[in-house]
């Protein structure tokens, strides 16, 4: 019976990408909130990718935020534009969709740190920085 009380739970699967020098960046949201993000690397999962952020608020205290790109919706875009995405254009459309979360969500905190991508929603993400 200890066992199971002390027993570890799995690691979760080691991150990838992750810069060599991490380098904090700062975003002024239209929420008012200032936030300061380090982008940490993203686990490949078998539905897509999931990207990592360690985000504040407040200078204080940070927490992860995790953008989860799906395959199906790069696949969709993908089909729809006849080309395949490069990980750079994959990491701009979730680079947009952590901007678009900071400028909607106030209050952002552990609870509501996670965000995903939908087919629909690629399009107009990348629409943005004139990714065709």
């Amino acid at each position: 019976m200890l066992d199971r009380l002390f027993k570890r739970k799995p690691a979760p699967p080691p991150l990838r990408g992750a810069p060599a020098v991490r380098r904090q960046k700062t975003y002024s949201a239209q929420t008012g909130y200032v936030y300061q993000y380090f982008y940490e690397g993203y686990h490949e999962e078998r539905a897509g990718n999931e990207y990592v952020f360690q985000v504040s608020s407040d200078r204080k205290s940070s927490f992860p935020l995790t953008v989860f790109l799906p395959g199906a919706a790069v696949e969709a875009w993908q089909q729809a534009h006849g080309r395949a995405l490069s990980s750079t254009e994959q990491y701009a459309a979730v680079k947009m969709a952590l901007f678009e979360t900071f400028d909607e969500r106030a209050g952002l905190s552990p609870a509501n740190a996670e965000v995903e991508i939908a087919a629909a929603d690629m399009e107009r993400l990348l629409a943005t920085l004139e990714i065709e």
